[in-house]
């Protein structure tokens, strides 16, 4: 049985693809999707030559494992098929925004995704890992790094303010709704008419072999959710050759017990925008979380046959880093995720001031973080048009005594603004704590917790 029933990232990218005809080199998006889901189903890491066969007495954890990130993986390998062959990343139609009382953007302390350790950062470690060995392998490590993204930098700034304060925190409270009646009510809403029930660290509803509709719900700190419905999956259909795509397994060229991808053509037209929203808000209201209390956005692909829809909890006029999503087809909600855990006030805490904040940026022991490229980089990656050119001899020795590279660059931070950001503690709790948004001169953020170090536990986790 094909385990990546539901994920199939290279058959999404290439019905998303508008140059179906342009081709990276033969073989080189298979390569990278092989290597990141044959990653080891325990820790996340590619697996070795003597690593033990994911047993099928796993296949819930795994496949909620995977959905987690899944996503990522995708992002991975559109960057390689869209950088390979001279498009754009992220081109969507219908992208707008529900603002109703237009929150200030989420801010994150783990950069573009979640933290190290988490199912999140661990989605972010392995798309980074594939998306790295992609374009070093497409483009050659001398372009691999935009210089703005991330390595060495340098911090000035100037006007920051210099008063210190106090912010609420928060904290994701899971025990409170990890109950089967909360997850069983949830599985009714969508159809599974099973209650629900504890198995192997989830709590699961409905078959799990994706013959139909499941809900798997993990024990982690926000009580996070996965579910879908292979019954109205538009991607699990079957190719022009009679093979079956996305929801089949072909054993022929099966690598590791990993079944070969098999492009298909799905078929259908995403639905309206509202559609895709009110899909997403009736889960929320299902889940037993006010509707209204989130803004919601949403996006369908370039050649695309379904619509994707994202709502972000809104608290203190803030938008909280942990979204909830939704994917709708013509017929219905094929997949949807969030967290089941409701917040809990932890009172005030004290913050430092926008300047020694600043400060924190160049302290190690912080670890600032890029949250978004500057502007000029965003724009180059938007405008790189140019094919890979394979090159015909390795770089030249450099000459005796010619310094070394060590490129830092020159960040100049030009404004702050104090809010919210996830933060995962080392026994699994989430908090949702003060931290700062720094802005820079290129448009670029980065993020550093502004929490007061008398209120931080500096001890090393044992």
């Amino acid at each position: 049985m094909n385990e990546n029933r539901d994920l199939d990232p290279e058959a999404r990218l290439r019905a998303a693809d508008p140059a179906a005809d342009v081709e990276p080199r033969a073989g080189f998006v298979d390569e990278v999707v092989a290597d990141v889901t044959r990653s080891d189903a325990a820790t996340g890491e590619p697996a070795t030559s003597d690593a033990p066969e994911v047993p099928v007495a796993d296949l819930a954890a795994e496949r909620h494992r995977r959905a987690k990130w899944v996503p990522w993986v995708a992002v991975a390998a559109s960057l390689i098929v869209f950088g390979g062959a001279g498009y754009a990343v992220g081109a969507t139609t219908g992208g707008s925004t529900d603002l109703a009382e237009g929150a200030a953007p989420p801010i994150s302390l783990q950069g573009a995704a979640g933290g190290a350790g988490t199912p999140e950062g661990m989605a972010q470690e392995d798309a980074s890992a594939a998306v790295g060995d992609a374009k070093r392998s497409a483009q050659g490590a001398a372009d691999m790094m935009y210089p703005a993204w991330g390595g060495r930098n340098s911090f000035t700034s100037s006007g920051l303010g210099t008063s210190e304060g106090s912010a609420l925190a928060y904290a994701f409270d899971a025990r409170a709704a990890s109950n089967v009646d909360t997850v069983s009510a949830l599985a009714a809403s969508f159809g599974i008419a099973e209650p629900a029930e504890l198995q192997d660290g989830l709590w699961i509803a409905g078959p799990q072999d994706g013959t139909a509709p499941s809900l798997s719900v993990s024990l982690d700190g926000t009580l996070s959710f996965f579910y879908t419905n292979p019954l109205l999956n538009p991607w699990a259909c079957e190719s022009s050759d009679g093979a079956v795509g996305a929801e089949g397994g072909g054993d022929a060229g099966s690598v590791d017990g990993v079944d070969p991808v098999v492009p298909c053509e799905p078929t259908g037209t995403p639905p309206a925008e509202d559609v895709a929203i009110d899909a997403l808000r009736s889960v929320i209201t299902s889940a037993g979380r006010d509707a209204d209390a989130f803004e919601y956005s949403s996006e369908a692909w370039e050649g695309a046959v379904t619509r994707t829809a994202q709502a972000w909890p809104v608290v203190d006029g803030q938008r909280l880093d942990q979204a909830w999503t939704a994917e709708v087809a013509e017929d219905g909600l094929v997949s949807a995720s969030g967290a089941l855990a409701g917040l809990v006030p932890l009172g005030e805490y004290d913050v430092v001031s926008e300047q020694q904040a600043f400060e924190r940026l160049s302290d190690p022991r912080f670890g600032a973080q890029m949250t978004a490229m500057p502007l000029a980089a965003r724009e180059e990656i938007a405008v790189d048009d140019q094919p890979w050119v394979a090159p015909t001899e390795p770089p030249a020795a450099p000459s005796a005594g010619s310094p070394v590279s060590w490129t830092v660059n020159d960040v100049e931070i030009v404004s702050a603004r104090l809010g919210l950001a996830s933060q995962w503690q080392p026994d699994g709790s989430v908090l949702e704590v003060p931290a700062y948004e720094f802005t820079d001169a290129g448009g670029g953020t980065w993020s550093i917790i502004a929490v007061a170090d008398a209120m931080l536990d500096f001890a090393p986790v044992e």
